[in-house]
């Protein structure tokens, strides 16, 4: 079974939204506030809309509880990564790694036999993780470490962690729910809660002064989040969740195109050819299924 056009057309474009929100929360002022924005507009918009959206079957409710906990993890180490590390480096370890995670898990807790196409996969994406760790850290000619690039590196690999269990959580959720959108405006009306909350605590002595400069970009932020991650909860109902994850997988090259061409970041032909064997390791893992 193949993507139609529609599911391939949409998933493409939510993975380019996806590496667009990113952008924005690194290059953010106060990234808690831009990534607030990202998280709890959508948020707000489907609290909303749960009135007019079917109620998931009750099959599914630990899935969106468990999500819930498992993405707020994922955003404080999201943040913690951005904080020591560039886009372009930083993203594709997260993104890439998390399906290499789930097949190395698999054969190494489970017995999960490895075909020849996957372990050809993790080792096409382990190398351009490696890649991205050796490129980045020799900053202009210099040979020692960036500050905090080791910190960059675990952090990566830490969110890549979150990124994988949320993936199969959800994928099984959404199937259990039996209305797609009934489990994707409660996931995001319950994940924006702690998220928003921790924000209004955390800024609660100048909150005008930190939400003000970035209402513009973080409401755009906050729509193509929701887009983003929404189609590709949609999609995961609807079609074969292993094609899927690999076409939202072309992200990590938009990432390291973005944060080389419009952030300025360092490396970009090193990054964005690094970028490129992760997707294409991560597209060999998914597909060979």
């Amino acid at each position: 079974m193949v993507l139609s056009p529609v599911v391939f057309g949409l998933v493409f474009c939510a993975a380019l939204c996806h590496a667009s929100w990113n952008a924005i929360v690194k290059s953010g002022q106060d990234r808690l506030v831009a990534l607030a924005y990202a998280i709890c507009v959508p948020g707000l918009i489907c609290g909303v809309g749960l009135f007019f959206v079917p109620v998931p079957a009750p099959e599914s409710w630990p899935y969106i509880f468990l999500s819930t906990v498992v993405h707020c993890g994922y955003y404080a180490l999201l943040l913690t990564a951005y904080r020591h590390g560039d886009l372009s480096q930083v993203y594709p370890i997260a993104r890439g790694a998390a399906p290499a995670m789930v097949a190395a898990s698999a054969w190494l807790l489970v017995g999960e036999a490895l075909e020849v196409l996957q372990i050809l996969g993790l080792l096409v994406v382990c190398l351009g993780i490696v890649s991205l760790s050796r490129i980045s850290p020799f900053a202009r000619g210099r040979k020692e470490w960036r500050d905090g690039e080791t910190k960059a590196i675990f952090y990566s690999m830490l969110t890549a962690v979150t990124i994988a269990c949320y993936t199969v959580v959800d994928g099984l959720g959404v199937r259990a729910s039996g209305t797609a959108s009934g489990y994707i405006f409660w996931l995001f009306f319950f994940e924006a809660l702690p998220l928003g909350f921790a924000t209004l605590w955390l800024r609660r002595n100048a909150l005008a002064a930190a939400l003000r400069p970035q209402f513009k970009m973080g409401l755009l932020g906050g729509l193509i989040a929701g887009f983003a991650y929404g189609i590709v909860i949609w999609a995961m109902g609807v079609a074969p969740m292993a094609h899927v994850v690999a076409l939202r997988e072309t992200s990590v090259v938009l990432a390291a195109v973005i944060g080389t061409v419009l952030l300025g970041e360092p490396f970009g032909r090193s990054r964005i050819f690094a970028a490129v064997l992760v997707m294409t390791g991560s597209v060999l893992l998914q597909l060979a299924r």
